[in-house]
């Protein structure tokens, strides 16, 4: 959870002219210059003067901070960078002074001009009888696409080409013409040649004739001339028309892909339609329920109700019991340790107190022995990490503070392999060696270099760091793995993906036992109606991306699990099973298994879910689950506003859906 990145960005501090006066509370700041207009990714540097009462150059402390760092950073030169279009606004404050101590910059980020029209996506040559995808775009002067533009066409002969209400070629006849892209004042001509069609047959096969809903159905499209030779080059258009099962529920629905590749969200008969020119054919397949629906019910729960709770980890003690950890959130720096071996009777064992008001994260090594919490909010802003000798978790014992460049705080971590992963002040994570955990050492660090580059999670699987970025999307940079030769000392990036909303909270990556194809879970986090910290609920949005990763140059987004009107925390994935903590709609389980495709929630997929709620809770009866972990053949959760539960999987009872 990040709810400071809502209000206001990083303090940044910086120094003044020379001092001839005493006392801050006389001195006034002045910033040039008073307002700033800027291009997209352009910067400029504010200028400070501080002077006493009567004019004279004074010393003091300026703090600048951005109250939208996602539309403009300033560092502490206090250069802003323009990150996105609007309007926003640039704080200036002198510390410690009463009067003229805070100055507003507002900020207005603009487009450059329009300089040429690029077309992505135009064909030298087509077939007559077919249509065709039109992509263009508008590039300003700086050489950034304009996304508030669009782009128009028209066909010089329409006789031979159309260009259609969808702005598509349509191509009517063999020859030649122009298409002509026009927008902002700007013309970009593009010649094209029409052949004649050469298909005379045409056929498509479902590599199944039933599947169950979101079960991925393989449609082979054969087209051939009339000597029967294959012809791969043709476009074919791919249609669906759906026959629901239940007239008395919602029609049927389904997604069908341009290479053929179909999932069905609803039981029913569906029809695949492939045409080519003035050819058609068809195929059929018939899609039954999915029926993997079982329920969650409560095992036991760990009550926290006087603050918030953080995240958790579960693990297999040294002794054989089990235990779990779980932190605390804008409280008064606690860490609580539970004995979960009788999951019936949560005991919570031990407390760990530091100085800060959040412990976000806690982690423990895979030999039960080591654990590491985060602090956020140090009364002296030394924040960090620290180590603890978990070996009896009844009385953990302080081993180590690191907190050298980490005085920003640390949200998350992770421990892999004797190294301690930590984010600092969200910008950046440090490699930190705990191989002797009483003299934790930093090794190396991995931050990207685009502007206003934030980041939120990192999880550490086979040597490859899998980082969350927000707008900068998954990155994935080899720690030990081996495979473009980084090291904990070397970190090396070597694939990334982003999406449109910029929300990239939390990623965990997993290779599918059924189909090998190796997919990252990115997890969204918004808070468009604000977050509610005490009194009443809150009420997040975001879904769960799945990038398919198996072709590390092209990864691409396949499908979705979108909860609706919710919002999404943090995930694991064991097997072909997802646990997603889902913030106000509880803890879900979901069937990831075979290939993915399409809206898994709507295809029925979600195995169960659990929604925790106490009318003792810190927001009473209001879910707000944060972090699940399965262990032992049961599901371990936090939720924020109630603390540690378990529950498990038992058969669904009553009707199915």
């Amino acid at each position: 959870m990040t709810p400071t990145r809502i209000a206001v960005g990083a303090l940044l501090l910086l120094s003044a002219l020379p001092a001839q006066s005493t006392g801050t509370e006389d001195l006034v700041l002045r910033v040039k210059p008073s307002e700033l207009n800027l291009t997209l990714g352009a910067t400029e540097t504010l200028r400070t003067e501080v002077v006493d009462v009567g004019g004279r150059p004074a010393k003091g402390e300026v703090l600048f901070f951005s109250l939208d760092r996602r539309g403009v950073s300033v560092d502490k030169s206090g250069k802003v960078t323009a990150l996105r279009t609007g309007s926003f606004r640039v704080i200036a404050r002198l510390v410690g002074a009463a009067n003229g101590s805070r100055v507003v910059i507002p900020v207005r980020v603009v487009h450059a001009k329009p300089a040429a029209i690029v077309l992505r996506s135009a064909p030298q040559r087509v077939f007559a009888d077919t249509i065709v995808e039109l992509d263009a775009a508008i590039i300003g002067e700086d050489g950034r696409t304009r996304p508030d533009l669009t782009v128009d066409f028209r066909s010089s002969d329409p006789k031979i080409v159309e260009i259609d209400d969808l702005r598509r070629i349509v191509a009517r006849s063999a020859g030649t013409c122009a298409i002509i892209a026009s927008g902002s004042g700007l013309e970009q001509r593009h010649q094209l040649v029409v052949v004649a069609n050469p298909v005379r047959t045409l056929t498509v096969t479902p590599n199944v004739k039933q599947a169950r809903t979101g079960d991925v159905v393989h449609f082979a499209v054969a087209t051939a001339d009339s000597a029967g030779k294959r012809i791969d080059d043709v476009p074919v258009q791919l249609a669906v028309q759906a026959k629901p099962t239940d007239h008395r529920g919602p029609g049927a629905s389904g997604q069908i892909e341009p290479d053929g590749r179909f999932v069905a969200e609803t039981p029913g008969v569906y029809t695949v339609i492939a045409a080519c020119g003035k050819l058609a054919a068809s195929a059929t397949v018939r899609i039954t329920p999915r029926n993997v629906q079982q329920q969650l019910v409560k095992v036991g729960h760990g009550e926290v109700f006087h603050v918030h709770t953080s995240d958790l980890w579960v693990w297999e003690g040294v002794d054989g019991r089990d235990y779990a950890v779980t932190g605390t959130w804008g409280a008064d720096g606690e860490a609580y340790f539970w004995d979960v071996t009788d999951p019936r009777r949560i005991e919570r064992i031990a407390t760990v107190k530091v100085d800060a008001r959040t412990v976000n994260d806690v982690k423990v090594s895979k030999d039960g022995r080591i654990c590491v919490i985060s602090r956020e909010g140090a009364s002296n802003r030394k924040n960090g990490i620290i180590v603890l000798d978990v070996s009896n978790p009844r009385s953990p014992k302080m081993l180590s503070k690191f907190t050298d460049n980490l005085t920003g705080g640390v949200h998350n971590l992770f421990i892999d392999s004797g190294f301690v992963y930590a984010l600092s002040a969200g910008r950046r994570y440090d490699v930190i060696d705990i191989h002797d955990p009483s003299a934790p050492v930093r090794v190396s660090n991995f931050e990207l270099k685009s502007p206003g580059h934030a980041i939120h999670d990192v999880w550490i699987a086979n040597g490859i760091a899998f980082s969350s970025n927000w707008r900068d999307g998954i990155q994935l940079v080899d720690v030990g793995n081996g495979i473009r030769g980084g090291s904990p000392q070397k970190p090396v990036q070597f694939a990334s993906y982003a999406y449109p909303s910029g929300w990239n909270h939390a990623a965990f990556p997993f290779r599918s036992a059924t189909t090998k194809r190796f997919y990252v879970i990115a997890g969204d986090e918004a808070f468009p109606y604000g977050l509610s910290i005490e009194n009443r609920p809150t009420y997040p949005r975001g879904w769960f991306h799945f990038i398919d990763f198996t072709d590390l140059d092209k990864p691409r987004e396949v499908a979705r699990y979108e909860v609706p009107e919710a919002g999404t925390h943090n995930l694991w994935v064991e097997g072909d099973v997802l646990y997603a903590a889902y913030y106000n709609a509880g803890v879900r389980v979901v069937d990831i298994s075979g290939e993915l495709l399409g809206d898994l929630y709507r295809q029925g997929r979600e195995i169960a879910w659990f929604l925790p709620t106490h009318h003792k809770a810190k927001v009473p009866n209001a879910p707000m689950t944060w972090g699940p972990q399965p262990h032992k053949g049961r599901i371990f959760f936090s939720d924020w506003n109630s603390g540690l539960w378990c529950v498990e999987l038992a058969p669904q009872r009553g009707r199915r859906r």
